[in-house]
């Protein structure tokens, strides 16, 4: 496991009580949106567009049973190009 996601996975099971509620959170260009939320586990979905409409920020608070469910998500999100993890 790469040493980010060590360090991550440590804070992650320092501060939840698995399995718990975790908030994703990202700033994603407009048109790679649908992309997003199709990696991400799904739960409550809020949306805030940019003033250009160019971005929209995204928070998903999910269901996730363990730290290693978070970072799964975290690493198959990050094949998409311009998205921004918060």
């Amino acid at each position: 496991m790469d040493q980010n996601f060590a360090q991550f996975k440590e804070r992650l099971e320092e501060g939840h009580s698995w399995p718990s509620t975790y908030t994703f959170k990202f700033v994603v260009p407009n048109a790679k949106k649908g992309s997003l939320m199709t990696l991400i586990p799904m739960g409550e979905v809020s949306e805030r567009a940019s003033s250009s409409g160019k971005y929209v920020s995204v928070t998903i608070k999910s269901h996730m049973e363990s730290a290693d469910h978070v970072i799964n998500a975290y690493k198959k999100i990050s094949v998409l190009e311009g998205v921004i993890t918060l």
